[in-house]
């Protein structure tokens, strides 16, 4: 069975290494993490961070979806049935199409940070909120998740959840989505086999 993670921006992710993820899996990643590293495929929807992306010529060298690519600067489009979604879910729907069996939700926290404020490893850089800044809604992305599940039924979806990362209620009646505490995935991530 083939492993993907798919990186949110959620803080949780800041303890996992890219590096050693890559070397188990594909990575699949969102907006601002081109500026750290290149995923296999990197999704952006808001059209500043999007542009910023294909501007920096990453999409020229680097599989990148976003709505509205622009012209000859390499980005594809989002697969029409997930045209409307957010970058992470989207991310997810991409990383089930290309046949992996497995996907770690890694960054998707979905609540506040400790402090009750926006979440993100990007929080206070260009075309995000500043780290002060009330948390980000994220109804949308528990509708969105919850639909690429049911659309992939084959396909184990695992949310790694670390101390920032919001309990989601909804997830729990899903059968291919599961929850696995940061410390148990850094401990299998560390002996792959048992991934």
């Amino acid at each position: 069975m083939t492993i993907a993670f798919v990186l949110g921006n959620g803080v949780s992710r800041k303890s996992v290494s890219l590096a050693q993820a890559k070397a188990v899996g594909s990575i699949y990643g969102c907006n601002a993490l081109y500026r750290d590293f290149s995923p296999d495929c990197l999704v952006a929807t808001d059209k500043p961070i999007s542009e910023e992306i294909q501007n920096s010529g990453y999409s020229l060298h680097n599989r990148f979806y976003t709505r509205r690519p622009m012209h000859n600067l390499g980005a594809l489009t989002i697969p029409q049935k997930y045209y409307s979604n957010s970058s992470g879910p989207i991310a997810c729907a991409i990383a089930a199409e290309d046949g992996n069996g497995k996907i770690f939700m890694l960054g998707f926290d979905m609540g506040p940070d400790h402090g009750q404020r926006f979440n993100n490893v990007y929080a206070g850089t260009d075309f995000y909120k500043k780290p002060d800044a009330v948390p980000t809604f994220t109804g949308n992305w528990v509708r969105q998740i919850i639909q690429v599940a049911r659309d992939f039924p084959s396909t184990k979806f695992v949310r790694v959840i670390g101390d920032t990362t919001a309990e989601i209620a909804e997830f729990r009646v899903i059968s291919n989505i599961q929850n696995m505490p940061m410390p148990e995935f850094l401990e299998r991530l560390a002996n792959p086999v048992v991934l």
